[in-house]
């Protein structure tokens, strides 16, 4: 996602309040539409990071909202950090989370590498204040493993099993534990200021594994 993309939705300015209200130079100033619920029925859709077009232009708008909003607003993460070249790539899968009145409420994506064609990295998985506390988050993740699942067959390869690999902030390690992730190693690293860990997962789509998904779909299509 380019920076561009996510001006269409959320504008950042060159300058934002200190602690007087002032204009500070430097600092940013988001704009973003608000979301004042999560309604059901919840829509997942997807795109490649190398789409283009007015509807993955869309998907890229709401996805800015989610990420900006709470990433950058929220926790204070550098804008220049957030939005990063992987957004753009072909090997990148991002999947956005509507409510049913259309506002984005949760966004992630997939980084996909052919050189190692049973990993996937999973990674920018934001909730919206509004969706937290609803399940939102833990369906993404099933969203964000189906569209590494379904890249997998894209690619051909006859075995259905792949290892979703993440940076996990630690203040969030409890939730990737209660969806079936594990440390890789117990070492903390800084990433934009915030402690983080890398997690990890096999899933497949077998739903008698134990990391089975519930049939394989495409990111986007309404749960069955």
């Amino acid at each position: 996602m380019s920076t561009e993309s996510s001006a269409a939705s959320s504008t950042a300015s060159s300058a934002g309040p200190d602690q007087a209200g002032r204009p500070a130079p430097g600092f940013p100033v988001l704009r973003i539409p608000p979301a004042g619920a999560a309604l059901e029925p919840i829509s997942f859709e997807a795109v490649a990071g190398d789409a283009v077009g007015p509807a993955a232009e869309a998907i890229r708008s709401g996805l800015a909202d989610v990420r900006l909003e709470v990433f950058v607003k929220e926790q204070g993460v550098p804008f220049i950090e957030e939005i990063d070249a992987q957004d753009d790539e072909a090997t990148t899968v991002h999947v956005l989370a509507r409510g049913a009145d259309g506002a984005p409420l949760a966004a992630g994506r997939i980084l996909l590498d052919p050189s190692h064609p049973r990993e996937a990295h999973l990674g920018r998985l934001a909730v919206r204040r509004v969706a937290r506390g609803t399940g939102l988050g833990a369906r993404m993740v099933s969203e964000l493993e189906r569209a590494a699942l379904s890249a997998l067959a894209t690619a051909g390869e006859a075995e259905r099993e792949i290892t979703v690999i993440l940076s996990a902030q630690e203040q969030a390690m409890g939730f990737y534990e209660r969806c079936g992730y594990t440390a890789v190693s117990g070492e903390s690293y800084m990433d934009a200021g915030i402690p983080h860990q890398d997690m990890r997962r096999t899933v497949t789509s077998d739903p008698a594994h134990p990391g089975g998904t519930a049939g394989l779909r495409r990111p986007g299509e309404p749960r069955p």
